[in-house]
């Protein structure tokens, strides 16, 4: 019975399409794989399995390699603990914001740099639109984050503008993409490939608001190398398995400044001798990372 490997490419209704010697294989899972109480995703894109084929029936993932890391929606649920499996094997996840139309949410964006940080993945992020407003504008709104770590890079389709930085960045490498609705996500892709056939949205002229164009979780191969996977529900992943005195380890600017506080449980709101507010009054840390910071430690 031939045996395969191959990369999961999309998954949908207990069917994974495998990729495997220059073709895709609709498979499902062997049974004796889902023997037992699950308590995440046996399979999901990303996941590099063993395919068996056989004259008499469909093809079936016999195993699945171990996960390098992946991107994941801790469900809690009255049988236990539930992980959702959005990505396996990511190398990289690029969050994508406008300068402009809409306006960027940078509370969302710190929010994805807290969940790039909490499980341990490297993140990109993409200014998009800079056609929209002036250099120093944009600068003024994406500016900080790359003296925090975060390599950040400023893109605009109409002009072409950055658009060879995208294409390097994506080369190669199986990359998450996110961001809110509207952003640009399709236009850029297309931009760099033309064929790939992500749906471009138009942003909605009387709310100004993005429309969802992306309803399940799948990988775009890329002819320069690599794969895409577009997850609007990475918007929805919860911080609630983040304890609040945890958080300020999330935010790299944060981390130095932590021991030096007045007090060891310090939250860093409104406390005498608190290192960050101090840091935030020096221009060490940003305004509105700080404000970010506050939202997310009282739950907002």
């Amino acid at each position: 019975m031939p045996i395969s490997r191959g990369l999961v490419v999309r998954s949908q209704s207990g069917f994974y399409a495998v990729e495997t010697d220059g073709r895709v294989l609709l498979a499902r899972l062997r049974g004796r794989l889902k023997q037992g109480k699950a308590k995440g995703d046996l399979v999901a894109v990303g996941d590099w399995v063993l395919v068996t084929e056989a004259e008499a029936e469909e093809p079936r993932i016999e195993s699945v390699e171990p996960r390098r890391r992946a991107l994941v929606r801790r469900d809690p649920r009255p049988q236990g603990l539930y992980e959702q499996v959005i990505v396996a094997n990511l190398d990289q996840a690029l969050f994508i914001f406008s300068c402009a139309d809409p306006a960027p949410k940078l509370h969302m964006l710190d929010r994805f740099l807290v969940i790039a940080e909490a499980q341990k993945f490297p993140a990109v992020i993409i200014a998009n639109k800079v056609d929209l407003l002036n250099r120093p504008e944009v600068l003024s709104l994406f500016g900080h984050y790359a003296g925090i770590g975060y390599p950040t890079l400023y893109t605009s389709a109409k002009t072409g503008e950055g658009i060879q930085d995208f294409r390097d960045a994506l080369k190669g490498k199986l990359t998450v993409l996110a961001g809110p609705s509207g952003v640009g996500k399709s236009t850029l892709m297309n931009a760099i490939q033309p064929g790939l056939s992500l749906r471009v949205n138009e942003i909605q002229q009387g709310s100004r608001k993005g429309k969802h164009t992306t309803v399940e979780r799948l990988l775009f191969k890329l002819d320069i190398g690599g794969y895409v996977a577009d997850t609007p529900g990475l918007k929805a992943l919860a911080l609630w398995d983040i304890q609040p005195e945890e958080l300020d380890g999330y935010f790299p600017e944060m981390r130095g400044l932590v021991s030096d506080c007045k007090y060891g449980n310090c939250a860093h709101i409104d406390e005498l001798g608190c290192a960050i507010r101090k840091a935030v009054e020096d221009g060490r840390m940003h305004p509105s990372r700080y404000e970010s910071y506050k939202l997310m430690r009282l739950g907002e």
